[in-house]
């Protein structure tokens, strides 16, 4: 056993040389046909004579245009824009107790993993950071065959049946008689669909809360929606969920902001997903369960097979086994990420399906999507999707077959090849499905346990935080705001209303239409259940690869620029020096700083915070510069942490920003405000403290209490 599984053991650099076989380095070479001929000019076509047509025979050019003419491939129909990564995967400890799917066995072993992340609704060519719920697929391949962890950013789905999937999905897409809004839900379809299907109440309460414009992949959770089931040698199972949770925490963007990036940087998460990989800031994730006996099935006032409910934290804790680490980028976009094909269906013994509705339909939709996107039945032979276990069966032919197999048979039974391939038995690590004991009339219907439409969609509202609240509500005005029939709009406030009355009321008042009223205090039912775990504000709080913009010209404090680089870059914090021209500009001790950017090719909305250097000349040139000044405003306004010592205080007040240095106003503001995620001193900034409390405040993410401010 031991050497069979030594033998079989998969490690980190698997999946690496495997694809090594496929990968190709041009670099010094001739070029060739797509035959090996190698060609001599691939400037012109073959024709007779110069002017003359150009020739049939000419069968270079024939292949090059037939080549390019057939290079796309359907897009997905959901999940269409999405950037993956390679990485690995390791147990905590053995799972044995529960599951006897080997990749959960052994804390040595690294299992090579495939992630793709993705927005849903949009095409190929959308937005990264328009509001969506974001795909968070995960390839395992591990030694008995790939695991599919095929999952989205939030827990539950809108809808409970895969039946109604189709429809969902023509009402999210853009409206089939203009083909707009492109990657949006603010239109009428959509929330028509909402408004009539009850059931996507509490997923909608989700896709407006801030988890729908996520700061950045590595800063989001992954949940695997559907109810799984664990189990183990014994025959014995669990009902499981499966959880990501981010090492440096759960954050996201503020809704201005969102807009704004998907002008000025529409790959904006894409873009630092690839960067941090890069700069060897691998991105973590721990794999978490939340696990629930099978005598414990129906011990909850929530069905644990509904698809639009979440397990709350709180009453089913989430275990961490493993920890995920994305460390290599992919070599090729196509050949691999838009490659790629995901299924829910792709499990290995120990991991097994519940009876999820919707779960069931979607076991079907995705080899069937697959066979149409990827041209047939071996998209499992393209490099990325191969798994690193072996694959010997008796389907042999079909478009694009890769696998060259011997032998004159290619069926089950026979006697010709000695019946090979032939079966595995379950102590030879064959998949078994679990016994599940199923009595029932075939119906077209839904249990009366999945009716609930409206509890958990209470208890996220309820668990939000104020903020997290007057964000969710901005988010309503402004879709339901996009939304041309009155009728549905109404329609829409008065579902809130079994919600929350004040929503609907805030909602009702942001667009017009008619506010709920209260209803009398005996009948109004009461909820005040709380999920700590579903607030955005209770997640982890680090600056650790947080992206900070330094505004500075030359005669910069070159003591006060060393003390702060020093401090961000021992907390893990990327600088960028961004001034009005690009090059070199030198501090008041000479010394000389390279220009990443320009205010023409920079933005406040593409960093997490904003320093502006001291020292009197610098702050005299970055003053006169109008972009400068709106970066600072529109930074402050995004509530980022700002950092200015000394004479950087007066190009504050230029830009409007109120705040007090303990005891001195800055600018010209009467009646000045303290604001936490302002780092200020009246002298230069050339003390550690200065830069230490700059890290801790961009560690907070955001400091919302200047919204509160603001607004007043």
């Amino acid at each position: 056993m031991n050497k069979d599984r030594k033998n079989m053991n998969i490690h980190e650099e698997s999946k690496k040389e495997q694809l090594k076989d496929f990968s190709v380095n041009d670099s010094g070479t001739k070029m060739t046909t797509n035959q090996g001929v190698r060609i001599t000019d691939d400037e012109h076509s073959l024709k007779a004579g110069d002017r003359g047509p150009t020739l049939m025979e000419d069968f270079q050019f024939r292949e090059k245009m037939t080549h390019f003419d057939h290079e796309r491939i359907p897009e997905r129909i959901v999940h269409a824009r999405g950037f993956g990564a390679h990485g690995y995967f390791q147990v905590y400890e053995p799972m044995n107790e529960v599951t006897k799917a080997k990749f959960l066995q052994d804390p040595s072993v690294k299992t090579p993993v495939f992630v793709r992340f993705s927005t849903v609704a949009g095409s190929r060519g959308s937005a990264d950071t328009v509001r969506d719920v974001r795909g968070f697929a995960t390839k395992f391949y591990t030694e008995e065959g790939n695991f599919d962890l095929v999952g989205n950013n939030m827990p539950v789905f809108f809808i409970q049946d895969a039946m109604k999937f189709p429809d969902f999905i023509h009402a999210v897409k853009p409206e089939p008689h203009n083909e707009i809004p492109q990657a949006s839900t603010a239109h009428d379809t959509h929330w028509d669909f909402i408004a009539n299907n009850t059931e996507s109440t509490h997923m909608i309460m989700w896709a407006m809360s801030d988890r729908a414009i996520p700061r950045s992949y590595r800063m989001m959770e992954g949940f695997g929606v559907h109810t799984f089931r664990f189990v183990n040698e014994k025959g014995e199972a669990h009902f499981v969920k499966f959880h990501w949770k981010p090492l440096l925490g759960v954050h996201s963007l503020v809704w201005d902001e969102a807009q704004k990036i998907a002008g000025k940087d529409p790959d904006f998460n894409r873009r630092d997903l690839a960067d941090a990989i890069e700069m060897g800031n691998y991105p973590e994730f721990e794999f978490g369960v939340q696990m629930i006996r099978e005598d414990e099935e129906f011990n909850f006032d929530f069905d644990i097979l509904d698809p639009t409910k979440l397990w709350p934290e709180e009453l089913i804790p989430v275990r961490r086994i493993g920890k995920m680490t994305l460390n290599r980028n992919v070599d090729n976009f196509f050949a691999e990420t838009e490659q790629a094909a995901f299924h829910v269906g792709h499990v290995v013994p120990g991991i097994d399906f519940s009876n999820d509705p919707l779960l069931q339909g979607r076991l079907f939709s995705y080899t069937d999507t697959q066979l149409s996107r990827l041209g047939g039945p071996n998209f499992h032979e393209i490099p990325i999707n191969r798994p690193l276990a072996p694959v010997h069966n008796n389907q042999r032919d079909g478009m694009h077959r890769m696998t060259i197999n011997q032998g004159q048979t290619s069926y089950h039974k026979n006697s010709l090849n000695n019946n090979d391939p032939h079966e595995a038995t379950e102590q030879e690590g064959g998949f078994v499905h679990y016994q599940e004991k199923v009595e029932g009339r075939k119906v077209r219907s839904r249990s009366d346990s999945f009716k609930d439409h409206y509890s958990q969609a209470k208890l996220f509202w309820n668990s939000m935080s104020d903020v997290e609240q007057k964000h969710m509500i901005k988010a309503f005005r402004f879709e339901l705001g996009k939304v041309q029939t009155k009728s549905i709009q109404q329609q829409m406030v008065d579902n809130l209303s079994n919600v929350d009355l004040e929503l609907a009321q805030q909602v009702a008042l942001g667009i017009g239409a008619k506010a709920p009223q209260a209803q009398p205090e005996e009948t109004r039912e009461s909820v005040t259940l709380l999920s700590p775990a579903l607030s955005q504000l209770n997640t982890v709080k680090s600056a650790a690869t947080r992206k900070i913009a330094i505004l500075a010209a030359d005669g910069f404090d070159s003591a006060e620029m060393k003390a702060v680089q020093s401090a961000l870059q021992e907390a893990g914090v990327t600088a960028e020096i961004i001034s009005e021209h690009l090059g070199m500009i030198t501090g008041t001790e000479g010394d000389p700083l390279q220009v990443k950017q320009t205010f023409l090719t920079a933005d406040s909305v593409l960093y997490d915070a904003v320093y502006v250097a001291g020292g009197k000349e610098s702050v005299s040139q970055i003053g006169t510069i109008r972009e400068a000044v709106n970066f600072l405003n529109e930074a402050y306004n995004h509530c980022k942490t700002i950092g200015a010592a000394g004479e950087a205080l007066d190009l504050l007040g230029t830009a409007g920003i109120h705040a007090t240095s303990p005891d001195q106003p800055v600018g010209n503001l009467e009646k000045p405000f303290t604001d936490t995620g302002l780092v200020i001193d009246s002298d230069a900034g050339s003390g550690a403290d200065f830069g230490q409390r700059l890290v801790d405040a961009m560690a907070m993410h955001r400091h919302w209490d200047r919204e509160v401010s603001m607004s007043k």
